[in-house]
């Protein structure tokens, strides 16, 4: 614990652990600095407040404080807890990250001629050594690009442009569009979490081993549960909230999600021909070609990728901090929102994408934990290296996403604005920028993509994916509605 009387100011503020990456602060404020803000907003409201029967200013004291009473003390509460709060902060040098939380705010008390006590707990970055950034060990694959790759390729395509056929009865692999809920009891009070019109759920593949995702949450046996229902039907699905969801009530909680369906619908592939006449080629090998190249420059992406990870693996083993056992529901959105700008970098579709960050919300907390601890020595080794972020790299990383997304990047731009996200590609960016410049002093192997992938099982985990790019399946929305993320 920690009792600091900062210069220049008369407040007593007292700094204590609360767990790992948390600090409690206890604020006094001195009663003559709360009875001064007090005589000073009434004296302003006392001048500007309109009262009926009088003229501005003339209103009696005491009626004024009858009248206003309540909310004037509030109000003058606010101002001083906020400015406290701010200046505790800025003084104590606390580097915070979040919305502060106080059990305190509401119940204190404004009086003239006494203190005003409160306390707020906010999450801070933690405190640690970096280790040497100097001649950490890479090993660089090399960017290839199978010819199967460039098949399957095609076969996506094909998918991505075809048509929505309408079905009776739902089978493996196709979409339901309806309405879908998420409830749960919290407190046993029964809350509902999520009510989206317009949700789309694919009923999984056979191939899946019955896993599927329904409102951005993972179920082991959503084939069994789900069913092949019809354009009419209700299904109910009942499954344990996800250990890092982002929504804290939704943790451990037995939800029930349920699926009004409205229609059905399975993917009809474009003919090549149709695909080859629209993006307004000649032939199948200008369309081979062209894939071709689109597919080295994401090998590319890819062989980057995995040589950052080798950095982030290094950093992660030799870094020593405690964290929270269980994450916020702001870190766990940071760690989401993290993720999901690595995917639309690599090039996922959106799909993939919310596949993969239900599962992630399904991860273990070890994972998870993992994942913040990352995020925060990325943080500190950019400032160590002085990495700046100019607008022209916010414009290409927005440019080279929408390029992989099939979209204008004005359009992009636009999205990413909309849902918040621009802050989570700038600090992809930097992240990005941080583990250049650390791969710059690093001693790098170039080794083929076989003896990579033989080397990197043999250390355990060296990466999230191998250099070799693994099949997918081809997955495209039913809708351009709302989707299940």
């Amino acid at each position: 614990m920690t009792d600091v009387m900062t210069e220049g100011s008369s407040n007593k503020v007292t700094i204590e652990d609360a767990g790992p990456c948390r600090k409690k602060i206890v604020i006094e404020i001195p009663a003559e600095v709360v009875s001064a803000k007090l005589t000073e907003s009434l004296d302003t409201m006392i001048h500007e407040a309109p009262v009926p029967g009088f003229r501005k200013g003339r209103a009696p004291r005491r009626l004024i404080e009858k009248r206003f009473g309540a909310s004037l003390r509030d109000e003058t509460k606010r101002q001083l807890m906020s400015s406290a709060y701010a200046e505790a902060i800025e003084q104590n040098s606390l580097k915070v990250l979040g919305e502060p939380s106080s059990e305190s705010f509401a119940t204190a008390e404004v009086e003239l001629g006494k203190p005003l006590a409160f306390d707020v707990e906010v999450e801070v970055v933690p405190e640690f050594d970096m280790p040497s950034l100097e001649g950490i060990k890479i090993l660089k694959p090399a960017a290839e690009v199978p010819e199967d790759l460039v098949n399957e390729e095609i076969d996506k395509l094909c998918i991505n442009e075809g048509s929505l056929e309408q079905r009776d009865k739902a089978e493996p692999g196709d979409y339901i569009t309806g309405r879908g809920t998420m409830t749960g009891k919290v407190k046993d009070d029964e809350k509902t979490f999520h009510d989206i019109e317009g949700a789309v759920v694919r009923v999984p593949e056979k191939d899946s081993d019955g896993k599927g995702m329904i409102l951005g949450v993972m179920v082991d046996d959503l084939a069994k549960q789900l069913g092949t229902p019809k354009a009419g039907d209700t299904v109910s699905i009942k499954v344990k909230g996800p250990e890092n969801h982002e929504v804290e009530e939704i943790r451990g909680t037995d939800v029930t999600i349920t699926f009004a369906v409205e229609r059905v619908d399975t993917i009809i592939p474009a003919p090549l021909t149709d695909v080859i006449a629209k993006f307004g080629l000649e032939s199948e090998a200008q369309l081979r070609d062209g894939m071709s190249s689109r597919l080295q420059q994401r090998a590319e992406t890819q062989q980057k990728t995995v040589m950052r990870q080798q950095v982030i693996k290094h950093l992660l083993e030799n870094t020593e901090f405690e964290l929270p056992q269980r994450l916020t529901a702001g870190q766990a959105a940071r760690n989401l929102e993290r993720r999901r700008m690595e995917l639309m970098y690599r090039g996922a579709d959106v799909q993939q994408i919310e596949e993969h960050i239900a599962e992630l919300r399904a991860a273990s907390a070890t994972d998870a934990v993992r994942e913040l601890k990352m995020l925060f020595i990325l943080a500190k080794a950019g400032e160590d290296l002085g990495v700046q972020i100019e607008e022209a790299e916010v414009n290409a990383m927005i440019s080279q996403i929408a390029l992989e997304r099939g979209e204008r990047p004005e359009k992009l731009r636009q999205e990413l604005i909309q849902n918040n996200r621009v802050q989570s590609l700038v600090q992809q960016i930097r992240e990005h920028k941080t583990t250049d410049a650390i791969l710059d002093k690093a001693e790098i192997e170039e080794v083929n993509a076989d003896d990579f992938n033989e080397r990197m099982k043999a250390e355990g985990e060296g990466a999230d994916k191998p250099a070799a790019k693994k099949k997918t399946t081809t997955k495209k929305k039913a809708s351009t509605k709302k989707s299940d993320d």
